[in-house]
């Protein structure tokens, strides 16, 4: 196992929902596991305290993968899946123990999808198991919400409550054959088949619209829109890769080369601080990281602290002559990329800069109030999200610094 090699790829994962892929040196799959935070929980694997069969597993990983979703329920099933069909040597848990859940379709007319952890020689189908029950029956809602189905035994005759808010069919109005279709949907992405799935409902959206069915169309659209938003599977882009696409979303007259970005850390207000972590064609440059602790703002004030270490950092730049990055990324929305604006403006440099919001993840531009949305899977936002998990990481540490020294003055 090359550690730098693995460090290197722990710092770039994402703190966000998705599923981990280990692998050894042959390239093979060793084990695969969901997270909420896909960097915090793989960190957890390079701690002094592990389990003897964990530090075995350790020692044979060579390469780590990853593949976002929306929420640590979808990141359940795609993890279920995975295990399925590549049955990695240490998932044996949860390829073999009986008393995890299951999800069951049953054979019949109207199908219904439901929670088990019993199989039963009936035709019905089973997926799974998977290792956590709340978190499966939250990632059905999310399914049920485009793809209806029944989960009662009694095939209603007429709208319910279910029915009306559109969760499930009932007799009279769903046909045996469309809801045939919405039960394949499901076992498709059951499955971990929604790239297929997103593929097939594109060319049946087409076919919906040629022949006019306009409502028809519209509402498979809505099922690819959501079902994109589902899975948000990631790739490794190539770092050149993502810095054209950069310089193209953001329409920069060149190549981004050096980007500096910026985060506060702070609790209450107290032992508050800045960090700019640079990033270098693509990776980071750490011994152009700067910290930054807060001296002008004694209260919870994050615009007032953006405002402050922008303007120490550019005005250290502006006065040794040093040369201006060819991007400035802030942490936070249109509020906050204005303030460091105007301190860049007030200074006398020109610089683009551009913010992430943290909720959406949609980035603001200058002199353009609507954000930009971009779907989840693109080189620009993987660079974008990876420089702003690295600041806020960096802010936290240097927080944690000055919290202790605070506590401990004479240790240090």
């Amino acid at each position: 196992m090359n550690l730098n090699k693995i460090k290197d790829k722990i710092s770039g994962l994402p703190e966000a929902p998705g599923v981990y892929i280990f692998k050894d040196a042959a390239g093979k799959i060793i084990y695969i596991g969901k997270a909420k935070s896909l960097k915090k929980r793989v960190q957890s694997y390079f701690s002094r305290f592990l389990a003897s069969k964990t530090q075995a597993m350790v020692a044979q990983i060579a390469d780590i993968e990853y593949k976002l979703c929306q929420t640590e329920s979808l990141a359940l099933l795609l993890e279920a899946s995975l295990v399925h069909k590549y049955k990695p040597k240490y998932n044996v848990s949860l390829r073999d123990d009986k008393s995890f859940p299951l999800v069951k379709v049953t054979k019949e007319d109207f199908p219904v999808v439901c929670i088990t952890r019993k199989k039963t020689e009936n035709g019905s189908r089973y997926f799974g198991p998977y290792t956590n029950a709340g978190l499966l029956q939250e990632a059905l809602r999310i399914i049920r919400k485009n793809f209806p189905y029944r989960s009662s035994e009694r095939m209603p005759q007429e709208a319910r409550m279910y029915s009306r808010i559109g969760l499930a069919p009932y007799a009279g109005k769903t046909t045996k054959e469309e809801y045939a279709k919405t039960i394949e949907n499901i076992c498709l992405i059951l499955e971990g088949k929604t790239e297929y799935l997103i593929k097939k409902l594109a060319q049946e959206m087409k076919s919906r619209s040629k022949e006019q069915s306009f409502e028809e169309a519209a509402k498979i659209r809505d099922q690819i829109s959501a079902l994109s938003a589902i899975t948000k599977t990631t790739t490794d882009f190539n770092a050149q890769d993502e810095l054209e696409d950069l310089k193209k979303l953001l329409k920069l007259r060149r190549l981004p080369v050096r980007i500096e970005a910026f985060d506060v850390s702070n609790i209450s207000g107290k032992e508050a601080c800045g960090s700019m972590v640079s990033f270098y064609r693509g990776k980071p440059d750490k011994n152009n990281y700067r910290r930054f602790r807060i001296k002008t703002i004694e209260k919870i004030d994050d615009y007032g602290m953006i405002r402050e270490i922008v303007y120490r950092r550019y005005l250290r730049v502006k006065k040794e002559k040093l040369p201006l990055p060819d991007l400035i990324l802030i942490d936070g929305g249109r509020s906050h990329l204005l303030t460091a604006e105007k301190e860049i403006k007030k200074l006398g440099l020109r610089v683009v800069i551009a913010s992430i919001a943290k909720d959406r993840e949609n980035i603001y531009l200058q002199n353009q109030a609507a954000p930009l949305k971009l779907i989840y899977d693109t080189p620009a936002l993987n660079l974008i999200r990876r420089i702003r998990d690295e600041a806020h990481r960096f802010a936290i540490k240097y927080h944690h610094v000055l919290r202790k020294r605070k506590l401990l003055p004479f240790s240090f």
